[in-house]
């Protein structure tokens, strides 16, 4: 499976960045996201997880354009989603894990190999608290920002794993925090066939049971499997 090009996500992401009207909105994105931000080079290179998914460098930028490129397109088709909110939401609501993981490049008999690390502040604090932090700071050194346009940003960003069961303070209450919840889960779980599939023997059809798709995963034969 071909891993998507960094230059490629960036460009579609500034493709997605310019759709935003909502000036607060994309403002906010533009210090936090934009080329000259000093946030950007670390949200480009940083992985989306240690393992279960986009667990590899630039997978959070991977994960987090294919979110938003998804709420964007359903925005489009229900009613009543505030379209730039939902779109921020997405783009924002794995921040946190620009401080919750670290690759670490480790000498080997084989070469230099690359691993994902948690550090201190993602064992003691989460990604969900590191995110909605580092979201409240970004607005906060916004002059003027709506209040209520943040505690709805805020809201997706806290709820975003949709139960407490699952690591969420809150549970979605609103049509964007519901939307962003369930694309990402969508996005993850999609995620995590990808990983088996790049892990599957060489004639094999079915994965090892998996916890993230809590499930064996069976793929149809291809060319490079037959």
């Amino acid at each position: 499976m071909t891993l998507p090009d960094a230059q490629e996500l960036e460009q579609q992401l500034r493709e997605l960045l310019a759709t935003v009207a909502d000036r607060d909105l994309a403002g906010l994105l533009d210090d936090l996201l934009g080329p000259a931000s000093p946030t950007w080079p670390r949200f480009r290179d940083a992985p989306a997880a240690k393992r279960l998914h986009h667990a590899r460098r630039h997978g959070l930028l991977e994960h987090s354009l294919l979110v938003a490129q998804g709420v964007a397109a359903l925005a489009a088709i229900f009613p009543r989603i505030d379209r730039d909110l939902a779109l921020t939401g997405a783009l924002l609501h794995d921040v946190g894990k620009l401080d919750t993981y670290v690759v670490v490049t480790q000498a080997g008999e084989e070469g230099e190999r690359e691993t994902i690390e948690l550090t201190d502040a993602g064992r003691l604090q989460g990604e969900i608290v590191l995110g909605s932090e580092r979201v409240r700071a970004a607005i906060g050194a916004r002059p003027g920002f709506p209040p209520e346009r943040a505690e709805q940003l805020l809201h997706i960003v806290l709820s975003h794993h949709g139960t407490l069961a699952h690591g969420s303070p809150v549970v979605p209450v609103t049509r964007e925090a519901t939307l962003v919840h369930m694309v990402d889960n969508i996005g993850g779980k999609l995620g995590s066939f990808d990983r088996l599939e790049q892990e599957l023997p060489d004639g094999e059809r079915w994965s090892g049971w998996d916890r993230a798709i809590g499930s064996s995963a069976w793929f149809p034969p291809t060319k490079s499997r037959k």
